[in-house]
């Protein structure tokens, strides 16, 4: 990369003074080689296609830029990119368009006349062509020259009496690689300073451009209101306006008073000087009570603060209970409502049980009994309530009620596990797919796969054998990326992108359930979408349909069905953010203007948008330390060394849509508990659950025993992402304690380097320490390694109920952990062998089973990757071509497998013993003697083995496999293991399972 990071050879390559050479270097083997020439203006000697070739576009003016042949069929220059906006470049091999090259695929391969091709980003870049193959490439060498960044203080805002002035100051502008050299403000100064004289009443922009020490610039703005107050202006700020600034009236120049309405949840305030935080009062937040209307005053001389109650407001919702409860009964039960509200005596309740959602026209409650009796496998009746109170508060609940006997989970070890994305597998309603706002790819919606698309291709999973499916959560989410549903916005509610009549989520349950599959939900606990939780916490924002990106205009927008604005085109409104506990002037504008047309003022800083260019985190980000803390963290975002820091990584949000939820706070268990159960009653058989190492152990296992307590038996797995062996840093050669580690969470001991002071927690992991081997050993054909992770089994909990994978969405077995594999297919047959065989849950990710998206990333990785670029495309085409995926050698290669593997409790269920490795092959036992099933395992990679076991328990065995049968006397087994292949020699087997196939046999 020219920067020294990775050179060769160690020491410098000597060559004889005075003469000519040509070097060649092998970017794989790292081996130099040189040969003398006569000259280095010699012809090359290069085999090339095209007589010349030439580089165009934005970034030379679309003139010709010569590239040079550096090897055969090689094209090469380097070039430097500004980053300008709609930043691309062509092919042309004439200099004059008349052979010229894009790529219209995005696929990294030239076509003739192809489309422009999109750079984004400023530095030094090397562009270069096969021009056999038509592969090019284009990498960055080195980033560009840092435009310089204007800051203005006071910034964006500053209020200004008439006849007053005000100093801006430019001081704090910056420049990241450089030095500033120019400041030029819009009022004609040319130093970092100007004075602002407030001479008549009104609004006007004033601007400031900073110029570097290589000629680019930066610029920024802020807006001055002049007005006839007095100059000694004093503004309230607290939670009645989301803390922005209200000015405060005075008849004396000193005492200043507002009236204001205060909610239930968090009221305070503080009174600010220039309404800029530089003074403001009191040092801690003013408390007073919720639910009511006070004047507020404060003296300017003292800085006394004095609340007068004027008046009790009613802003709480009335509160339904139901007896008995939701849950799971035996016997049928008579449900009673009761409703109970902070002021009115007699609040209404309206109810349905059909499943829809009441309102005022709905039946209305008073006091009958409503019956739950025994009518499915599954939930049994569903009371639904919307309860009203005098002053207009309004709140729907919901209860849920399963009759007889509770449906056991069962020994989750006898299962294997299918995972999927919802919306990438099978679309079965097209008439509720959604394109999400980022990577729009016309054709393919982000939101394309759906429930009732999964219940079609039931039989394609019971087929291939698995009986568990694992899909990606199924509660409403809110984000610009949203459609993996990691972004939470409402627990209690299925995405309804995600259902279709007749085809809801307990459609597919129970539909699952009627072919015999087990359903794992997707839970995430850690944090809730930048939109916080609907009903419960809203998230300070300004709707998106007012973001107009610099240098655009309102109604330019053109991308895809977002056209005009990026506000949610599905909605009448064009505004997704429908919280009810949204402050009154955000509801407002939610429920009108949806061109983003009608001047808003942001309430935080004053400006008026929209505005081109205004600060993308209004509508975007968040700031942390505005959060409520009833519900969030306040601690920031994570970055750098907080990946490894438990304090950080539990404390702090890992991006600006994932906002980290206080969860060690009752309400927030509350409600997430809530809905958990809510999900387990409708039938849920096992919960996997996101980001566990962001949750501190003692925390996250007080909901999963009560997600346990709620249903025993369940089972509970999580996702602790380690890319290493991870046992911590007080067990083995680690860069981070055992307290964020796999292990730790399965265990209950409080001594990180002493994991049997305590038991088996209840609660299992992923087995990152085992997949992260993966790249090193089995991608290339051998075990070796292996061995040495199974060794270690005694540190977890329970190892044999480890939840075992080659790769999944978010990581790969490749030196990048990036991307779907795309080694050799016997290779991948070589990972199943070994994961179907030993201790743990084997789970195969979508697509596995036919090497879908084989060597593509496993998310977008690059700035403008759309879906189908990644591991994650929509697999529909694949299911509709039927024969031939269930015809690929590795559909029945891992079939064949799951018919073994329930056919012998011992793989399901035996801890590893007698474990043998040797690189070219494993050996190994799994001893179930006390419920009657023993087995001994050998595995071969790329060529056969023959493998003697000693110590085995005396008898007969029948190899799964082949029908083979051998008997042992002395406690010696002797066998030979074809390559890619296993033998299974079950003690009293029953004989061959399944049917030979490319690998196994």
């Amino acid at each position: 990369m020219g920067d020294w990071s990775e050179n060769y050879p160690t020491g410098d390559y000597a060559v004889t003074s005075n003469k000519y050479y040509k070097i060649n270097f092998n970017v794989l083997t790292h081996a130099i080689m040189t040969t003398e020439v006569t000259s280095c203006t010699q012809p090359t000697g290069f085999v090339k296609t095209f007589s010349q070739l030439y580089a165009r576009g934005t970034f030379n003016g679309w003139a010709s830029t010569s590239m040079n042949l550096v090897a055969d069929h090689t094209w090469q220059v380097d070039v430097s990119l500004d980053g300008q906006a709609n930043q691309r470049l062509k092919f042309d091999v004439n200099g004059d368009w008349s052979q010229d090259y894009g790529d219209t695929n995005t696929d990294n391969i030239l076509e003739q006349s192809g489309a422009d091709i999109y750079v984004s980003g400023a530095g030094n870049y090397r562009l270069a062509v096969n021009d056999q193959t038509l592969v090019y490439s284009v990498s960055i060498l080195s980033t560009a020259n840092q435009a310089p960044i204007a800051v203005i203080s006071p910034s964006t805002r500053v209020d200004l009496a008439l006849g007053a002035s005000v100093v801006l100051d430019g001081q704090s502008s910056i420049d990241n690689d450089g030095t500033i050299v120019n400041y030029s403000w819009s009022t004609g100064d040319t130093t970092v300073t100007t004075t602002i004289n407030g001479d008549s009443v009104g609004s006007f922009t004033v601007s400031l451009t900073v110029t570097d020490d290589q000629g680019a610039t930066g610029t920024s703005n802020v807006t001055v209101n002049v007005t006839d107050t007095p100059a000694d202006a004093w503004y309230f700020r607290g939670s009645p306006n989301n803390w922005a600034t209200t000015l405060m009236a005075s008849s004396d120049g000193v005492n200043y008073c507002i009236e204001q309405v205060f909610a239930n949840v968090n009221p305070r305030f503080k009174i600010d000087h220039f309404a800029d935080w530089v003074e403001s009062y009191p040092t801690a937040d003013y408390i007073v009570t919720g639910d009511s209307r006070y004047q507020v005053c404060f003296n300017a001389t003292s800085h006394a603060i004095t609340t007068t109650l004027l008046s009790s407001v009613d802003l709480t919702a009335p509160v339904v209970s139901a007896s008995p409860n939701s849950g799971v009964y035996t016997n049928s039960q008579n449900i009673i409502l009761s409703v109970t509200d902070n002021q009115d005596a007699n609040p209404q309740v309206y109810y349905t049980t059909d499943n829809s959602t009441p309102t005022i026209n709905s039946p209305l409650y008073s006091g009958q009994t409503l019956t739950a009796t025994d009518i499915t496998t599954g939930v049994d009746l569903v009371v639904k309530t919307l309860a009203v109170d005098v002053s207009g508060n309004q709140a729907q609940q919901s209860f849920s009620y399963q009759i007889g006997a509770p449906i056991n989970s069962g020994d989750f070890r006898e299962e294997t596990i299918y995972f999927l994305m919802t919306t990438r597998f099978y679309d079965g309603d097209p008439t509720n797919n959604y394109y999400n706002r980022d990577r729009y790819k016309a054709g393919d919606p982000q939101w394309r796969g759906d429930y009732k698309g999964l219940i079609a291709q039931l039989d394609y999973i019971k087929d291939l054998g698995f009986t568990a499916i694992w899909s990606t959560p199924p509660v409403e989410n809110r984000s610009g990326l949203d459609y993996h549903g990691y972004h939470a916005y409402d627990f209690y509610r299925v995405d309804p992108r995600l259902e279709s009549a007749g085809a809801t989520y307990q459609d597919f349950i129970n539909a699952a359930h009627a072919k015999g599959l087990k359903v794992i939900q997707d839970v995430v606990i850690n944090h809730s979408s930048q939109y916080g939780l609907r009903g419960k916490v809203w998230i300070d924002h300004l709707p998106v349909k007012y973001y107009v990106p610099a240098g655009a205009t309102q109604g330019s927008i053109d991308n895809g069905p977002y056209q005009g604005n990026l506000g949610d085109y599905a909605s009448v409104n064009r505004d997704d953010n429908d919280n009810s506990v949204a402050p009154d002037w955000f509801k407002a504008r939610h429920n009108s203007d949806p061109e983003g047309l009608t001047p808003l003022v942001d309430p935080k800083t004053g400006v008026t948008v929209p505005l081109a260019g205004y600060d993308a985190n209004r509508f975007f980000g968040i700031d942390a330390q505005g959060l409520d803390p009833a519900w969030y963290h306040l601690d920031g975002f994570m970055a750098g060394g907080d990946w490894e820091n438990p304090t950080a990584l539990q404390n702090k949000h890992m991006a600006g849509d994932t906002i980290d939820l206080a969860t060690g706070n009752q309400n927030v268990k509350d409600y997430i508990n809530g809905a958990i159960n809510m999900y387990l009653d409708m039938g849920v058989d096992a919960i996997r659950l996101d980001t566990v190492k962001h949750v501190e152990r003692d925390e996250l296992l007080t909901y999963v025993h009560e997600w346990q307590a709620h249903k025993p038996g369940l089972f509970v797995f999580g996702e602790n992402l380690v890319k290493g062996t991870g046992w911590g840093s007080e067990i083995a050669n680690d860069n981070a304690s055992a307290v964020i580690r796999p292990w730790w969470y399965t265990r209950t001991t409080q001594d990180p380097s002493n994991p049997n002071a305590g038991g088996d927690s209840g609660f299992s992991v992923l087995d990152f320490s085992l997949f992260s081997t993966f790249r090193d050993n089995v991608t290339r054909g051998s075990f070796n390694g292996i061995g040495g992770i199974l060794s270690m089994d005694w540190i977890y909990g329970d190892a044999t109920k480890l939840v075992t994978f080659f790769q999944n969405h978010d990581v790969g077995p490749d030196n990048d952990f990036k991307y779907r594999f795309g080694g050799s297919e016997a290779n991948a047959a070589l990972v199943y062998n070994l994961l179907w065989t030993i201790r743990g849950i084997p789970t195969l990710y979508y697509g596995e089973e036919v090497m879908f998206q084989a060597g593509l990333p496993q998310d977008i990785a690059n700035a403008n990757d759309t879906l189908d670029q990644t591991g994650r495309a929509y697999y529909g085409p694949t299911l509709d071509n039927l024969a031939a995926t269930q015809a690929h050698p590795l559909y029945q290669h891992i079939k064949r497998l799951n018919q073994i593997r329930k056919a012998i409790p011992a793989l399901q269920k035996a801890p590893m013993s007698q474990v043998n490795e040797w690189g070219a092959g494993m050996s190994f036992v799994r001893d179930l003697s006390a419920q009657g099933s023993y087995a001994a395992v050998g595995l071969a990679t790329g060529s056969g083995q023959n493998i003697t076991m000693s110590g085995v328990v005396n008898g007969t065995y029948v190899d799964a496999v082949s029908g083979g049968t051998i008997n042992v006397s002395n406690g010696s087994l002797s066998f030979n293991v074809p390559a890619y292949s296993a033998r299974i020699w079950v003690l009293n087997g029953s004989g061959k399972i399944g049917v030979d196939g490319v690998y196994l046999k």
